[in-house]
């Protein structure tokens, strides 16, 4: 099969490039970088250059490659999160005016199915137990949190709303593994090492972790498994701040982490720290499971954190 790989040098990419070359697959994928060309090569596709707010770069990238199916992986998170609101704002415009270019030029190149990145963490912060496809988004959320889900909303409604194509919206929840913020010498590896990543409040908030190798097996599936829809990839346990802190920094012989309040986090890091730290819900992985054929390599992320840092 044709398959266009948008992003395909990004943390996702690079595997879902591999995998897809190793299934049989004709792939196309894109860069924004010329240097990167190689690494494309090595790894069995063919290089396309390409920004993604680019729409004549974009168009012509997809019309060359006829692809049946399109994966869009793009997103602009590579670079350290110092300043969360503007860490987000190009890959917020990748979500919203991005996904418009691509949804049209795959129309118009007869794309069959788009599969699309999104994410797990964007349900408002009330009632208990796990979330499923159709919980209600944080639409009210602090800035710049709701520019966020906001952008993530657009992106999906224009992913499963173009006549002609089969949107798939793949909601990821927190990636670890070789190459994320969660790996050797990742942020977050590096913050908890140095102590600079605290618990905030009781810690309650539940991450809905993946691994990199799992989110990329949801994604293979995806291209030919499941009906037009959402589905969320997230493991089957999920972890509250409070459990997967420490547990990380003992793996890494760091120090335990220390705890702020709820005021000193939202003053000394920004409201996502408490948003995360302390509301976020557990996702729940039924529907990609039983629809998409999801099997995981990692259902607990202590697992995966053991065989990373262990």
């Amino acid at each position: 099969m044709r398959i266009f790989v948008a992003g395909g040098t990004g943390v996702l990419g690079r595997p879902l490039v591999e995998a897809l070359v190793d299934r049989g697959h004709e792939v196309t994928a894109s860069t924004h970088r010329s240097e990167n060309f190689s690494v494309l090569e090595t790894l069995g596709a063919r290089p396309a250059l390409m920004d993604g707010l680019d729409e004549a770069a974009v168009r012509q990238a997809i019309l060359e490659a006829e692809p049946k199916v399109i994966i869009n992986q793009i997103t602009a998170l590579s670079a350290p999160s110092r300043d969360y609101a503007k860490w987000l704002e190009l890959t917020n415009r990748l979500r919203s005016e991005g996904t418009k270019i691509l949804m049209t030029a795959a129309r118009d190149a007869g794309t069959r199915r788009v599969v699309a990145q999104s994410a797990s963490f964007m349900t408002e912060p009330v009632g208990s137990g796990p979330t499923d496809e159709s919980a209600p988004l944080y639409l009210d959320a602090p800035e710049p949190i709701r520019s966020h889900i906001q952008a993530n909303i657009t992106a999906e409604e224009q992913v499963l709303g173009t006549p002609g194509i089969e949107g798939v919206v793949l909601r990821y929840g927190f990636l670890y593994g070789e190459g994320t913020a969660i790996g050797p010498g990742g942020e977050w590896a590096t913050g908890v090492k140095s102590g600079d990543v605290p618990i905030v409040g009781e810690g309650g908030g539940r991450y809905p972790f993946v691994h990199v190798r799992d989110a990329v097996s949801a994604t293979v599936h995806a291209i030919d498994r499941g009906r037009p829809g959402i589905y969320n990839v997230v493991g089957d346990e999920p972890a509250s701040q409070a459990e997967w802190l420490p547990y990380l920094a003992e793996l890494l012989d760091a120090p335990p982490p220390r705890r702020v309040s709820v005021v000193e986090a939202e003053e000394q890091i920004g409201v996502q720290a408490v948003y995360y730290g302390t509301q976020l819900r557990a996702a729940s992985n039924a529907k990609a499971k039983a629809e998409l054929g999801l099997s995981l390599e990692y259902p607990s992320w202590r697992e995966g954190f053991r065989e990373l840092f262990g």
